[in-house]
């Protein structure tokens, strides 16, 4: 919204939230006192939406505040700013929203020092530069990669969860731009077969993500993902700003997203971003992901809850994340694969060792279809 605002586009219509609570109404902004966190004082109102080519829009207002604080690396005496790897993030976008823009700087250089090339974002945004005193950049998230097997963090996953993971790396291409989710999707990156070579996108601006870095030494805190743990890049990464970033992703740039799931639908609904009654910590960038038209959905995820409740559902119960949208389902258990343009529902692709159709039956609350026997095996190991 914010880039939008700099340009001096009032709104713009999106894929993201569509067919969600975020498009129809409904997202607690606050919790009665007395309901303990339970029941809703105030819910976001609907959105104004539009079909474009077949295709559900939301319409988003963009952003204009008063004062925008932005911080860079680099600042010359005319304004013009340099940012630092990931740190750009919505630095740039927020600079051209704001009416009074206030940027905070490493170091400060007389105009003329930086080449025109080197200058990510033009004076002509930012109304005073001021030097920054405090420069300390603490680590939120430091992982290292595991020096002894190269595998980071993976060493000892064994059973539901490593079948996972080696299973969504199959998923990969060479020559795909992917973005991995938080956890097993982001782990199944360790089991890219030595022959294929992908290009990893992190929405905060990287696309070339690398290992975890092998030392803390090495670690940057202006090189980090969208979870904020410290990352490297690859020999031809790029950084960009936020609003480019998603740009790739809203465009359908992204060949395959991976991501994980709180639930999903026969029908390709995914939830994954809010549970009632519990702090929410906003659904990140998984609804443009999962949103953008023409995008390649797989979800990784156990396929029951801790206490044994099925997670793939004829419908969601919770908030949905995006509405058909899902193409596979990768659990413990099996593969599905969803039918969300034809609503023919889910078939049963492969199966896990050990594991029979009618137990996967038992713990799935929807029916589905069988590939014909015998039913291909996950890989175990």
């Amino acid at each position: 919204g914010c880039g939008a605002g700099g340009a001096g586009v009032p709104a713009f219509y999106t894929p993201t939230g569509a067919g969600t609570i975020y498009a129809k109404g409904g997202i607690p902004i606050q919790f009665a006192n007395e309901s303990g966190g339970q029941a809703v004082d105030v819910a976001s109102s609907p959105r104004e939406t539009r079909i474009f080519d077949g295709v559900e829009y939301v319409m988003e207002h963009s952003l204009r505040p008063d004062v925008s604080l932005v911080k860079a690396r680099v600042a010359d005496t005319d304004g013009n700013l340099v940012f630092s790897g990931t740190a750009r993030n919505s630095n740039p976008d927020a600079a051209m929203a704001g009416k009074l823009t206030l940027a905070e700087a490493e170091e400060i250089v007389p105009a003329g020092t930086l080449t025109p090339d080197e200058i990510h974002l033009s004076g002509v945004f930012v109304h005073k530069v001021i030097q920054a005193t405090i420069n300390d950049k603490p680590i939120e998230r430091l992982r290292l990669s595991d020096q002894n097997n190269n595998k980071q963090g993976t060493s000892g996953i064994k059973g539901g969860r490593g079948r996972i993971m080696r299973r969504a790396a199959k998923e990969f291409r060479s020559g795909m731009y992917v973005n991995l989710g938080i956890g097993m999707p982001t782990m199944a990156s360790n089991y890219i077969p030595d022959d294929v070579v992908i290009q990893l996108q992190a929405e905060n601006g990287l696309m070339g993500i690398g290992p975890y870095p092998d030392t803390e030494d090495e670690a940057d805190p202006d090189m980090i993902n969208a979870g904020k743990e410290t990352i490297t890049h690859l020999p031809g990464a790029s950084a960009f700003s936020s609003s480019a970033s998603f740009s790739m992703i809203r465009g359908s740039h992204i060949d395959l997203t991976i991501l994980g799931g709180l639930q999903c639908s026969a029908s390709g609904d995914l939830a994954n971003w809010i549970v009632p009654g519990k702090l929410i910590k906003g659904m990140g960038g998984a609804m443009d992901l999962v949103c953008a038209p023409g995008a390649r959905v797989v979800v990784t995820m156990d396929h029951t809850a801790k206490d044994g409740t099925p997670k793939i559902l004829d419908r969601c119960t919770l908030p949905l994340t995006g509405h058909n949208v899902v193409d596979r389902i990768i659990t413990d258990m099996c593969v599905f694969d969803v039918d969300k343009a034809g609503g023919t529902g889910l078939t049963l692709v492969e199966i896990a060792p050990g594991i029979s159709v009618e137990d996967v039956k038992k713990a799935t609350a929807c029916d589905f279809k069988v590939v014909p026997e015998p039913v291909p095996l996950m890989d175990d190991e």
